[in-house]
């Protein structure tokens, strides 16, 4: 071999040689994954009750807080801001009950479920599964308001059509088997719902041992979900966020609003009742209603959906009533047929939210803990708008424009 050969051949053997005796580079740490869990009406000062070990657990090593959910403190508007960092008024799901003129014949409630699954009425706003699907993030969600419609023409990579009667551990269970299930990349972004607790808290109020039964139920729940972690090595880098939607108020019997004795309830066109009420007069007969309505009355306000006070960021969206009526805390609205065909447990002391959400019995719970959290820290009550940009900084998404201030949570953060 040629002098220049043979040296050539000396420098790769000695450069193998040198790369042998170099240690390999240790696998990269396994992606972080961020879990969002909601407890439907679980009211911020439950988690001080003594009946929720785990919870607290989570919260004495992370971050906790009480949220003031957005107006109006119903369950899907308050689901939809949570993870799309937008009021009901910009998010577009202003009710659990619903009309829109360009859906028009259909009226959106949570048990419509073609209307659940139509994403013409989530398209207003971008939910962060379709953002972190969009940048490369596997999202899954067992069960979330939204997250069985195809918004933006996006899914999550794994998602389940919500069923009511799935009990809480087969909830956790089919969470952890998508942890488990092949691909090239994991979850790094889901969502849990129970909803024991709201449920609970409207059959037998806030206060009783119904409701603290639930709230037990859903921290073994909880406990599973650690356990679930921990035996797949996962617990430490993962983040959780538990919340809620909003609390809960006593709501006795006596306390209806009967709307037949304030008006003729022929003329209007009732869409939702109880804490809040929005109201569509018949054509021709808007100066009357108005006039019914729009004067004081006892445990009920009224207001032109132009009118409604500012500090409800509420009034402009096009599928707001003309008229929105807010009973008092611990009121509701009804007409006479309504309340004869109600359900059982309508006719009993029971529950309720949806009112005023500065009133703290709609104050909702937050907890987070893993590594994106600081430990030990308290946060003063928040608007709960400002959960989405921590969920997305957790979770490496980057966050859509919306109505939220992380500054107001910031705190939270490592």
């Amino acid at each position: 071999m040629p002098r220049p050969f043979r040296l050539c051949a000396l420098f790769l053997l000695l450069l193998v040689a040198a790369c042998a005796g170099v240690p390999t580079a240790p696998p990269p740490p396994q992606a972080r994954l961020t879990l969002l869990v909601s407890i439907d009406g679980f009211r911020a000062d439950y988690l001080d009750r003594g009946v929720t070990p785990t919870l607290s657990g989570l919260a004495a090593d992370g971050a906790r807080g009480a949220m003031r959910p957005s107006f109006p403190s119903l369950t899907f508007p308050n689901h939809y801001t949570l993870v799309t960092g937008k009021r009901p008024d910009r998010n577009g799901i202003v009710d659990n009950v619903m009309q829109d003129a360009d859906i028009p014949g259909v009226t959106f409630t949570m048990s419509n479920h073609a209307a659940v699954i139509d994403p013409r009425w989530w398209d207003q706003a971008t939910p962060i599964w379709v953002s972190a699907e969009q940048q490369g993030v596997r999202t899954g969600t067992m069960f979330w308001p939204g997250s069985e419609a195809a918004i933006h023409g996006v899914r999550p990579t794994r998602w389940a059509p919500f069923v009511k009667a799935t009990p809480a551990t087969d909830r956790v269970d089919g969470l952890l088997a998508w942890l488990d299930a092949p691909g090239d990349r994991p979850l790094g972004l889901g969502t849990l719902y129970f909803d024991i607790v709201d449920t609970a808290g409207h059959h037998y109020g806030p206060d009783s041992a119904e409701v603290n039964a639930a709230a037990a139920e859903v921290d073994a729940a909880l406990a599973r979900l650690v356990a679930g972690l921990k035996a797949r090595g996962l617990y430490e880098t993962t983040n959780l966020v538990v919340v809620a939607d909003h609390g809960m108020a006593p709501l006795p019997a006596a306390h209806r609003i009967l709307l037949d004795e304030i008006l003729d309830v022929t003329k209007v066109k009732l869409v939702g009742v109880g804490a809040v009420t929005g109201v569509f007069p018949e054509p021709g007969a808007q100066a009357e209603v108005a006039a019914a309505l729009l004067r004081p009355h006892p445990h009920m306000t009224c207001w032109p959906k132009a009118k409604i006070p500012a500090r409800f960021h509420f009034g402009t969206n096009p599928r707001i009533a003309p008229i929105v009526c807010l009973s008092e805390t611990g009121w509701y609205t009804t007409t006479i047929k309504r309340r004869q065909t109600a359900d059982e447990w309508d006719r009993r002391d029971g529950g309720a939210h949806g009112f005023d959400p500065y009133d703290p019995r709609m104050r909702a719970v937050f907890v987070a803990r893993g590594p994106a959290f600081r430990s030990g820290v308290t946060l003063p009550v928040f608007d709960n708008v400002d959960v989405y940009p921590l969920v997305a900084r957790a979770a490496g998404v980057r966050p859509e424009a919306g109505d939220w201030r992380l500054a107001d949570v910031k705190a939270a953060l490592r």
